[in-house]
Parts: structure tokens; C-alpha cells; sequence
């Protein structure tokens, strides 16, 4: 008999699916959490009518009561093989029963159901079969986000199509399918249009929650916090990447207390941040528990803070990048002035007072404005009229001759928020 603990995603699920693939009704499958892991593993360990089973633990780490335990099976001569992929678990390759890779030599990022298909293959334990090789990558890349740099929308609506079904319904229509077409793996017509329809609303639910973000400084990174159920991967990809001078993004659940982290910054590490408060992960994407240290951090400490206002999209006259000035307010109604310096750079003014420092160019600028201001370009609609009232002149005139105007009299408008 084969006993395997593995995790709740699509990772996860694609694991115990090779897994039956492999061992058929010899295999039995727990399906765990970091919440429950631990003690699921530890009561396996503790039934000697388990002696005899061949043990995997794939995409979750143990604590390190239970991996003293583990350790202690092995050297007993049972079984015990642990595979990960997450830098987070590379501590597990100090024993002989844990392999964890991050990475193939190639440098393509690995996933767990790739490295335990890779497993079952050298060890003889299941055959090649091509459909399948298909639907794992579709994994891998869908949890190491390759999909995203690719634009490999299949790998994306795979964990789409995951979590529209069950997880039994799903991983009972992958067994049929693979074990039937062994040469391609694709979606169904009925699936393409259920997926289509997905496509709708996830893209509704973004919306709406980038409305709902907040914005703090958590030690050195500045980071979006928003209260989220579903869908958690594709809107903080897409929150991060409608607000890049966030460091991060964090996603709380408050039914599950749970807190997901994601980041498009190469030189932030997310997984790092998320072992201040008992999890792990990937560089780009990780997750841990609402503690209560957490929730001080995430909920009350920011309870009071308005949500991010977005940029303005459909701006004429106040522009980003533009030669007389780009105009940006916040919510306590501070002005802020990016203006190009005549030397390749830009210098910022807010409300009315220069800072003291040179920008090499406008993206940098504006990442100073909004990280530490929280501020947004302003709206042409209320943008025009006030500055027109601040220079005592119609609308309509400073419409007709923008360029002009604020050349020859940016210096009064700075004076005039400065008052």
C-alpha cells in the first residue's frame, strides 16, 4: 500500500493524480493544509499497522517535531520519501529521504508534480505517458507563474477549470481523460465555454477588489492589503501589476484565516516575509496564517486607512511624463508635482515645498509619489478647474492654451498649494 500527503491546490491535486495513475486502488490520498498537515502525518506515523506503507509527502513541509519523526521511521527501514520544490523546504535534502528542487539544471522552476513524476518514472514504479507530460507542465507553469511570462493561457485555465468542479469531480475526469488519450491533452468544447464565461467574471472580481485595496509600510516594504475568497493568484498578479510600486500584495481570507503573498519583484522574496508570521512558499508567491500578530499588522493597524484610488485613464491634459508637470493628489488633499528638470531628470514638489532630491526619470518619481504619499494622478475634471481657479482664469482658456500656461505659470500654482 502507498500512503501520500500532499497539498489542496492544483500542484497538490496533481500529484495524488499521478499517484492513482501509478499505484490505482493501492494508493490512498489525504489531501492537507499546513493547518492540519502535521498532525494528519504524526497520527500516520503513530499506527503500526502503517509499517509496511510507502509513505510521500509531496508540495508541504512538516514541522520539525514531525520531521524528527520521519527521520526516525526511516532509520527503522520503513519508508519515507519527502518531495518539494519550495526554497523554503531545502532543509529536507539533509536526509536521505528528501529531495527538493527548486530548479532543473536546465533552470526551468520545477513544481511538485513534476518532481514526483520525474520520481515514479526513475524508479520504475509507472510508464511514460505523453498526455500526461502535457497537463503536468500545464501545472508547472500555472504554479510557478512561467504561464504568466509566456502568456500560456491553457496553464491558467486549467486551475480555472480546477476550482469551477470539485476536486473529486476534477481529479476523476483527469484520471478518465489521461488514462484514455495517452498522445494529447486539451479542454473539452463544453469546458472552453464554461472557461470563457469564468474569464468574465474573474476579470469583474478584479475590478472590484482594486477598488477595495489599502496601502501601508510593513518594515521596509510598502504593501496592498486586500480581503479576498477566490481567485487569489490571477488578482494579485493583476494588482500588483496595476500598482508596481507596491513591493507586494497581501490577500486575507477572514472565513479561512489565511493570508496569501504575492510580488513581480524580482528582488523582493515573499516566501521570506511570509516566515515572520509561520509560512512559506515560493520567492513570488507564498502564503501563512492569519496569526494574531498578523491580523494587528493586516486588519487593525490599517482598519482606518482609505482604500487606493486609481490613476486616471483617460486623461488629456494631465498626463503622465508630461513637459510642464504631472499633477497627483491623495486623500488628505496634498498635492504632489512631478516636473522635468530641463537635465534628463525630474524633481518632485509637494505641496508647494521642493524635495530635496533628483529623480533619473519619471517612473522612479512617480513610485516616491505614490509609495509614500499615496497618491494617484489626479482627474482631468477636477484637475482643470481648480488650477484654473487657482490662476484666476476660465476653464476653457486654460483648455485652449495648456502647454503655454503652465509653462509660464507653474511657479503661482506651487505657490498657491504651498499657501
Amino acid at each position: 500500500m502507498v500512503k501520500l500527503f500532499t497539498d489542496i491546490d492544483l500542484d497538490g491535486l496533481g500529484c495524488g493524480l499521478i499517484a492513482k495513475l501509478a499505484f490505482g486502488d493501492q494508493v490512498k490520498v489525504s489531501y492537507c493544509s499546513y493547518r492540519n498537515l502535521n498532525q494528519r502525518v504524526e497520527a500516520f506515523l503513530a499506527n503500526p499497522d502503517n509499517n509496511q506503507e510507502q509513505l510521500f509527502i509531496t508540495d508541504l513541509a512538516v514541522n520539525e517535531h514531525v520531521e524528527k519523526k520521519l527521520q526516525s521511521r526511516y532509520q527503522e527501514g520503513k519508508h519515507v520519501q519527502v518531495i518539494d520544490h519550495h526554497v523554503t523546504a531545502m532543509h529536507f535534502n539533509d536526509y536521505a529521504w528528501g529531495s527538493v528542487i527548486p530548479k532543473y539544471e536546465s533552470g526551468k522552476k520545477t513544481c511538485a508534480t513534476s518532481l514526483f513524476y520525474d520520481y515514479l518514472i526513475e524508479h520504475k514504479q509507472m510508464e511514460r505517458n505523453k498526455a500526461l507530460e502535457e497537463f503536468i507542465d500545464l501545472v508547472r507553469q500555472y504554479d510557478t507563474w512561467e504561464w504568466d511570462e509566456n502568456n500560456n493561457i491553457a496553464a491558467k485555465r486549467l486551475n480555472d477549470l480546477f476550482y469551477i468542479m470539485n476536486r473529486e469531480q476534477f481529479e476523476e475526469e483527469m484520471i478518465k481523460r489521461l488514462s484514455g488519450d495517452k498522445e494529447n491533452f486539451s479542454f473539452t468544447d463544453t469546458e472552453t465555454m464554461i472557461l470563457d464565461i469564468e474569464d468574465q467574471k474573474i476579470n469583474r472580481y478584479i475590478q472590484s477588489k482594486s477598488r477595495q485595496m489599502v496601502q501601508t509600510f510593513v518594515g521596509d516594504y510598502c504593501i496592498g492589503i486586500v480581503h479576498a475568497e477566490q481567485h487569489l493568484s490571477e488578482l494579485g498578479n493583476a494588482l500588483n501589476n496595476l500598482s508596481p510600486h507596491l513591493d507586494m500584495i497581501a490577500l486575507l481570507n477572514m472565513g479561512t484565516k489565511k493570508m496569501g503573498f504575492r510580488t513581480i519583484h524580482d528582488e523582493v522574496n515573499v516566501a521570506q516575509f511570509a516566515k515572520e508570521f509561520g509560512g512559506g512558499g515560493h520567492p513570488k508567491a507564498s502564503g501563512s496564517e492569519l496569526t494574531k500578530q498578523a491580523f494587528q499588522t493586516f486588519v487593525v493597524n490599517v482598519f482606518n486607512v482609505l482604500p487606493l484610488k486609481p490613476d486616471a485613464d483617460r486623461n488629456e491634459f494631465n498626463v503622465k511624463e508630461s513637459n510642464v508637470g504631472t499633477s497627483y493628489i491623495n486623500h488628505n488633499g496634498e498635492f504632489s508635482f512631478i516636473i522635468p528638470n530641463g537635465s534628463g531628470g525630474y524633481d518632485l514638489i509637494h505641496n508647494g515645498v521642493n524635495v530635496e532630491h533628483t529623480f533619473p526619470n519619471f517612473t522612479e518619481a512617480e513610485q516616491f509619489v505614490k509609495r509614500n504619499y499615496s497618491a494617484w494622478l489626479r482627474y482631468d475634471n477636477e484637475f482643470l478647474p481648480q488650477t484654473a481657479a487657482l490662476l484666476g482664469i476660465p476653464v476653457a482658456e486654460l483648455r485652449e492654451n495648456y502647454t503655454d500656461i503652465m509653462s509660464s505659470r507653474l511657479v503661482d500654482i506651487m505657490v498657491a498649494k504651498k499657501a
